[in-house]
């Protein structure tokens, strides 16, 4: 019999195997024609029953979440149709796919893939996370409601935002106030869960990404930047302090002359303002600009992350030229994430219109020659929600269908989920951002 470290290892090979078969810029790693769980919430128990939340008024002490054999779900029953990806993200051999709550009867918000263990298979199923008693959103008003995108901080912490909201058609429920959460990877203990008052957002929805901001050597000092697509806003979390205020600008807004988009057959007309936002390099003083775009429009922003911490600028009527405008990327190419890569000082698009991934060299002045296409499919990346790097120097691609699925129906005998992959060193390779 073939011993568990054996195992691993074929794992580890044949996944391997699935990213380099070829010289693509862009190479599919898993694809589904509809996402299933490893617990539906029809009683299969969980590996890891529970999570602890710090108590912040006891010193030392946790309360925990889930039983040692909750496997009932609360949310009601499965229905797969409606169970769309949204975000991804690795870290070290787990891949964190999140299914926010736009439609009833999904089980989990939160989800990985345990590459070690499923890595092998085409369409894996996916895995609660932590667990499925704290994606139980009836069952405790600490639990999770739904999840967007996700991000791995330098420190090893997931962090991600809540919307507390369940976005069903016609019947958008505000359940509880949207949080912020962060867990710590090494031992999948929620750190900090920061419930956004009122005065900064009436609900969740619009708080769809997060970026994080810290050093290695600093990590209780950390910032969050969370873009607010509906109310045009970015919003500034500051774990060490616990405090939270809100940036005002007229880039936050969505361009009426790019909020027309053609995506995978289906023609409509979105407003989503800011975003995303993504950290450049370190400045010879320490500090790093925050690159930023709304998804309806073509234009790049920045601003110094010093002009973003300072929880006084947010009350400036008029912010000079703090914040900039870069230029245009040119025709057609709306994004919806984007992520700077160090190690090729490249930033990184995912290009709704291209049905594609772009790409930008930040030595290089920004503008429509100087933006390049990594790699297009109009027949498959339909819709690239989510792109994400990790620290091995990989991006990673989420791409999702989702005009198909909002306007026109989804054919379940075709794949429509698909997850992709690539070195950002090759990504980058023959186009104009070498």
């Amino acid at each position: 019999m073939l011993s568990l470290e054996v195992l691993f290892l074929c794992a580890i090979a044949g996944f391997q195997l699935l990213f380099f078969a070829d010289g693509d810029p862009m190479i599919e790693v898993f694809k589904w024609k509809q996402l299933d769980f490893y617990n539906r919430g029809d009683g299969y128990k969980d590996l890891w029953s529970r999570i602890c939340i710090p108590d912040p008024h006891v010193y030392n002490y946790s309360k925990c979440l889930g039983s040692p054999n909750s496997g009932a779900s609360s949310n009601g029953t499965f229905i797969q149709y409606n169970n769309v990806p949204q975000g991804v993200t690795h870290f070290r051999g787990r891949l964190f796919v999140t299914v926010p709550r736009r439609q009833s009867g999904i089980p989990s918000t939160l989800n990985y893939i345990d590459l070690a263990k499923d890595g092998w298979s085409q369409s894996p199923q996916i895995r609660a996370y932590p667990n499925l008693a704290v994606n139980q959103y009836n069952a405790s008003e600490q639990n999770l409601v739904s999840v967007y995108r996700t991000s791995v901080d330098v420190c090893g912490r997931l962090w991600f935002v809540d919307t507390g909201m369940l976005e069903f058609p016609n019947n958008r429920q505000q359940i509880r106030r949207p949080s912020i959460w962060v867990i710590d990877l090494a031992n999948d203990r929620l750190l900090k869960r920061f419930e956004i008052p009122q005065r900064i957002v009436e609900i969740g929805r619009g708080l769809a990404s997060i970026t994080v901001d810290v050093a290695t050597q600093r990590c209780d000092d950390a910032y969050a930047y969370i873009p607010d697509l509906v109310n045009r806003r970015l919003h500034v979390y500051h774990l060490r302090s616990d405090r939270i205020w809100s940036f005002e600008h007229s880039f936050f807004n969505f361009d009426p002359l790019s909020d027309d988009l053609s995506i995978g057959g289906q023609t409509f007309r979105w407003d989503d303002g800011i975003f995303s936002a993504t950290l450049g390099a370190y400045n010879p003083d320490g500090s790093r600009d925050v690159y930023f775009h709304p998804m309806a429009s073509t234009n790049e922003f920045v601003v110094s992350n010093r002009v973003l911490q300072q929880e006084s600028n947010a009350a400036r009527s008029d912010h000079g030229d703090d914040f900039r405008r870069l230029g245009t990327r040119g025709p057609s190419t709306q994004s919806t994430m984007h992520k700077y890569d160090p190690r090729t000082s490249v930033i990184f698009f995912a290009e709704v219109q291209k049905s594609g991934v772009g790409c930008w060299k930040t030595s290089k002045p920004f503008s429509t020659e100087n933006h390049g296409s990594v790699y297009s499919n109009s027949s498959e990346m339909i819709y690239p929600s989510d792109l994400t790097i990790d620290e091995e120097g990989y991006i990673w691609v989420m791409s999702n269908s989702m005009p198909i699925f909002v306007y026109s129906k989804l054919d379940v005998e075709k794949y429509n989920f698909r997850i992709w992959r690539q070195s950002t060193l090759l990504a980058k390779r023959g186009t104009v951002c070498e």
